[in-house]
């Protein structure tokens, strides 16, 4: 005999206001998005000009190099410093690991404008550690500038080295330290060990922890707003700019934009997903 499953009304009933809140936030959006990069900006025509610009327009390719240098520059620093980290919280009592772990987790959240601020009040023209190196007569941060390339890598670096932390931290228990022991048995030191077996094993997790520091680092949007403004030609502040710019507005290229960025952060999260499935199935063997 066959059952069938009652529909619990009342449990769909109380799912629906997240279901409401998740297309008014992000379906609907979305799909406006995606109509509005294929529209005219006079008409309703459908066009593909906007992709057309986007990709040939040297002042939005290089908005999208930009970003891309400065998102593959911290992901790939934030990683090796990320692992170094992960690697050394893993030889901590327990009580201490979970401690910088909580750590790193509330500064990978601290982003955005008060981060920015934060740079500006210790590194900026005016700042902190800027005047007590002048006043000590020290030429440690003369040739540093807070508001240029470098500046940006080391403002991205600040919250990508946590979030590598928090990524990277559970792989390191797929090796196994059985095979640390057969290794050393069969005569491998450490540097042959991490060569042929540990970096193997951990090369899923490495790229899919990069993926996702890429896909950070080309989203992000108010740090290097509130950092820069629109001095400097990034993916995000175009987009912002010609969304809700005060001068020059064009929200169907803006569109176009966008969803070239959705794609890059869509590809980066899809090679995350199957690297981690690697990953998973190293942790269960």
């Amino acid at each position: 005999m066959i059952r069938t499953r009652r529909i619990a009304w009342p449990l769909l009933a109380a799912v629906l206001p997240f279901i409401f809140l998740a297309a008014s936030f992000e379906i609907v959006p979305l799909m406006t998005m995606l109509l509005s990069s294929f529209q005219e900006e006079a008409g309703s025509a459908f066009t593909l000009d906007h992709y057309l610009t986007s990709l040939s327009n040297p002042f939005y390719t290089k908005a999208i190099r930009n970003s891309m240098l400065i998102a593959l520059y911290s992901s790939v620093i934030g990683l090796a410093a990320g692992m170094l980290a992960a690697y050394s919280i893993t030889r901590l009592p327990e009580s201490v690991r979970d401690r910088i772990l909580m750590i790193s987790n509330m500064t990978s959240n601290f982003a955005g404008v008060p981060l920015a601020f934060a740079f500006i009040i210790l590194l900026g023209n005016n700042g902190l550690f800027t005047l007590v190196f002048n006043d000590l007569g020290l030429p440690v941060l003369d040739q540093f500038e807070l508001y240029s390339w470098t500046g940006l890598v080391l403002v991205y670096v600040y919250f990508q080295i946590p979030l590598a932390i928090l990524l990277m931290y559970p792989t390191y228990y797929g090796i196994k330290q059985q095979w640390r022991e057969a290794s050393g048995l069969l005569g491998a030191g450490t540097v042959q060990f991490w060569r042929y077996i540990g970096l193997p094993l951990l090369l899923p997790g490495m790229l899919g922890t990069f993926s996702i520091l890429f896909a950070n680092a080309m989203g992000a949007y108010a740090t290097a707003y509130a950092l820069v403004g629109g001095n400097y030609n990034l993916l995000a502040i175009r987009i912002g700019s010609l969304t809700a710019g005060d001068v020059y507005v064009r929200p169907e290229l803006g569109s176009a934009l966008a969803v070239l960025l959705a794609a890059a952060m869509l590809l980066a999260m899809w090679i995350n997903e199957r690297m981690m499935l690697k990953v998973r199935r190293d942790l269960a063997e």
